[in-house]
């Protein structure tokens, strides 16, 4: 049965929407408007720090929906020498041009906050400010789980068949997959799987992450700033055998429980990042990631729906996302360890 609003509850959500309005420079957020450029980039940056991964790769404003990349780097030497007295010196020409464009598609980010919970939460003077919080917290963690897992763009997308939004976006590594498969390793020995561990593929982690910085171009492989992105299953069963072995002697386990047993693999930085794949290990540099979306294109819209007991939300933008340089960046994947 449909329910109302209690009346501090309702005096908290005209707040809001007035609050809302002030921010985007609006009327009225009851109807849906065009968010200004300058006030989309708050928006976006506000969101990118949100998440500290976010805040490492690069989340940028284009104008187009479709265009060429914005991050285009050398894929190789520029110096060199030419005898000028029999031949033209001819610059070199070391940006990757293949595949080069991104294309950007309809995003689509709408919450439902029931009327229970803002009852709930208008005890709370800073109620707008938290609201604004974990909507634009969920944001940031979903364009990670898109960048991740993003496999293809549905007309409608189903969060039932799809969870981990794979029918929403390409993410960066279907780009891989698709774009660059020379550099993504699926299978060892056995079919569909890479093994770590005695008899498998790889003796270690250190082993694998090693060898999937040999997925990357030569050319870009000492640059200096690649990282090793790793999955959570890899890390707890590495960290599970430091336990086994030093976890009696306190002060190896006091290291191993803050971390800081290993914080390189393969001769890399490693990270752990929300949303990533469990079983995977992605070799890059932050940089080389990046999401864009349209800075004209963002639309707002927040409503109160009886019908449904809520209080709703829509946000929608044209977003994408692109890896800069495929040819650097190696994927492992479907990686298991023995036990």
């Amino acid at each position: 049965m449909a329910r109302n609003l209690s009346a501090y509850g309702a005096e908290m959500f005209a707040n809001l929407q007035l609050a809302m309005a002030e921010s985007y420079g609006v009327n009225l957020v009851s109807t849906q408007f065009s968010v200004e450029p300058s006030i989309t980039q708050e928006l976006n940056d506000a969101i990118t720090a949100k998440s500290d991964f976010l805040e490492r790769i690069n989340v940028v404003p284009v104008t187009e929906i479709k265009g060429e990349k914005v991050f285009i780097g050398t894929n190789g030497p520029v110096t060199g020498r030419t005898n000028t007295k029999t031949t033209d010196r001819e610059a070199k020409d070391a940006s990757g041009l293949d595949n080069n464009q991104y294309e950007l598609h309809d995003t689509q980010s709408d919450v439902g906050l029931p009327y229970a919970k803002i009852d709930a939460w208008a005890k709370f003077p800073d109620f707008h400010q938290r609201y604004s919080a974990a909507v634009q917290k969920q944001i940031a963690l979903d364009r990670i789980m898109i960048g991740f897992h993003g496999t293809h763009v549905a007309i409608d997308t189903d969060i039932t068949q799809y969870p981990l939004l794979q029918d929403v976006n390409i993410g960066w590594l279907q780009i891989l997959r698709t774009q660059a498969p020379h550099q993504v390793v699926a299978q060892g020995k056995v079919a569909g799987k890479i093994v770590i561990g005695a008899d498998g593929d790889y003796a270690n982690l250190d082993a694998a992450v090693h060898d999937a910085k040999q997925l990357v171009d030569e050319r870009l492989r000492e640059n200096g700033d690649l990282v090793a992105i790793i999955g959570s299953d890899l890390l707890a069963a590495d960290k599970a055998k430091l336990y086994s072995k030093q976890a009696d002697t306190p002060t190896e386990k006091e290291r191993i429980e803050l971390a800081q047993v290993i914080a390189t693999y393969g001769g890399l930085a490693a990270y752990s990042v929300p949303n990533f794949p469990v079983d995977a290990i992605l070799v890059t540099s932050f940089d080389n990631l990046s999401i864009y979306y349209q800075d004209t294109s963002w639309r707002k819209q927040t409503v109160d729906n009886p019908k449904r007991s809520r209080v709703e939300d829509y946000n929608s933008r044209n977003e994408g996302y692109v890896v800069e340089q495929l040819e650097k960046a190696g994927l492992m994947e479907n990686i298991e360890v023995a036990k």
